[in-house]
């Protein structure tokens, strides 16, 4: 383009020397024809100069752009001058590259994160992880999660998360990348919202709380051993005052679900049952004490009849082994449970105080004449988390106090206090933790045989979200 620009130029200072010339008065009884000849040389003396002088710079010009594209890939180019077509070799342009949605969604979001763990002396000893089930030291990849979120203008939302970091299902040593939240929710209606698929069911203040948002590093043993976590299922929930107390729609929330009850990413239901799971949460008042203040309170109930073989603490542990060790409950025969929970969460400025009880009643049914194959028991627990910032928004120092009855041996309980530092260096997405965590053992207490009755624990975690 730029060597026709040269050329088209060069032909117009020809054009335009010659018209000059043309364009002259004739003089011809004033001027000699010596001296027209004289002119005319030193015209084309200079066209010529010119002329020289523009072939130098095309030359130039074409050795240039030969050395520039010589690797690249040329396409046939056809263009029109007005007169003739002129066909000739161009380089072919790279197009950029971009993800577009598929769909007509009005909002497409990805994102995820990471958490990183480093965990130092008696690992997990509060989730109950001692004697027979104890941990060594390690470097573990806590969480690894990858989310994709949208909205379409017919008033659906839906979100797909899956984890690098859950079990494979193969060795309880591996982990593999599998769902966590798979949801379709439709919210037309702020007070009657209807949500498909798999998520947390509406059960623990503390298991609901994302966790990237965690005060403590870990969730307390109470959470993990009593409340239900992800399920498949369906679920009514809404604000019942959003529209007539706009100022006013977080004073009630409610939920209730129906699930499978089995637990996540799973293809059938244990049996012909459900899980039934209900909650209400209300915030009784907000920004009276300030901007950042507020006190919130919740309550759920739980039914279910689940088969032999169903795991019936997903996250942590609730069975007692015989040295006062815990390790996940896989029922032995068919049962029925019902759990309920309160809870609790003041906010005042710098300062949290936040509290939980929960409590589980498991009995065994016999189907088809086979006995359930374990007594009836009565779980709680409960913990109580304070926390306050020394440095607004920046370092937070945190303690909490937490304690489970398995109730299925005599002094089986297990009590632990964490000390825990927490430095945001933006927020939740950049943030730095430390724990320090002393544990009791009321079983190892009292059966002093089976070895230490407390252990002491050093978590630390690097957070990024994106």
């Amino acid at each position: 383009m730029l060597i026709n620009k040269i050329i088209t130029r060069a032909a117009g200072a020809s054009l335009a020397a010659i018209s000059l010339l043309s364009a002259q008065p004739l003089r011809a009884q004033a001027a000699s024809d010596s001296a027209r000849i004289e002119k005319l040389e030193r015209a084309v003396e200079l066209l010529q100069k010119q002329n020289a002088e523009l072939k130098a710079e095309v030359k130039s010009l074409k050795s240039k752009d030969t050395a520039s594209v010589s690797d690249a890939k040329f396409k046939t180019k056809v263009t029109y001058d007005g007169k003739t077509y002129v066909e000739k070799a161009v380089p072919e342009e790279k197009p950029p590259v971009y993800v577009q949605q598929r769909g007509p969604e009005l909002k497409l979001v990805l994102g995820g994160y990471v958490q990183i763990n480093f965990e130092d002396g008696d690992v997990s000893a509060f989730e109950g992880r001692f004697g027979q089930t104890a941990l060594k030291d390690r470097f573990r990849l806590r969480r690894a999660r990858i989310n994709l979120t949208g909205d379409f203008a017919e008033q659906f939302d839906f979100k797909v998360e899956g984890d690098f970091e859950n079990s494979d299902g193969i060795n309880s040593n591996r982990t593999a990348f599998s769902g966590t939240d798979i949801f379709v929710n439709w919210h037309q209606f702020a007070e009657a919202n209807i949500k498909a698929g798999q998520w947390k069911a509406p059960f623990g203040l503390e298991q609901l709380t994302p966790d990237p948002s965690l005060i403590i590093i870990e969730r307390s043993l109470p959470t993990g051993a009593i409340t239900p976590e992800r399920q498949i299922g369906v679920q009514l929930w809404g604000k019942p005052f959003a529209n007539i107390w706009p100022d006013g729609k977080d004073f009630l929330t409610y939920y209730a679900g129906i699930f499978n009850g089995n637990g996540r990413n799973t293809t059938v239901n244990d049996n012909n049952n459900f899980m039934y799971v209900g909650r209400l949460e209300s915030t009784l008042f907000q920004g009276v004490f300030g901007k950042d203040s507020y006190l919130k309170l919740g309550a759920d109930v739980l039914n279910s009849r689940d088969d032999k073989g169903t795991n019936i603490s997903q996250t942590l542990n609730l069975l007692v082994n015989s040295d006062g060790s815990l390790s996940p409950f896989v029922l032995p025969g068919a049962d029925e449970r019902t759990a309920w929970s309160v809870d609790a969460w003041l906010k005042m400025g710098p300062f949290d105080l936040i509290g939980e009880y929960l409590q589980g009643h498991v009995r065994g049914r016999t189907v088809n004449g086979v006995p359930p194959g374990f007594a009836d028991f009565t779980t709680n627990g409960f913990y109580i988390t304070a926390a306050y910032f020394l440095i607004p928004k920046k370092l937070q120092v945190a303690v909490q106090w937490q304690d489970l009855n398995p109730g299925q041996m005599g002094n089986d309980g297990i009590h632990s206090i964490t000390g825990g530092l927490n430095y945001y260096i933006h927020g939740d997405d950049l943030k730095l933790m430390v724990d320090y965590i002393h544990t009791w053992s009321d079983f190892r207490e009292a059966n002093p045989e089976f070895g230490q009755d407390d252990f002491d624990e050093v978590i630390g975690r690097v957070q990024v979200m994106f």
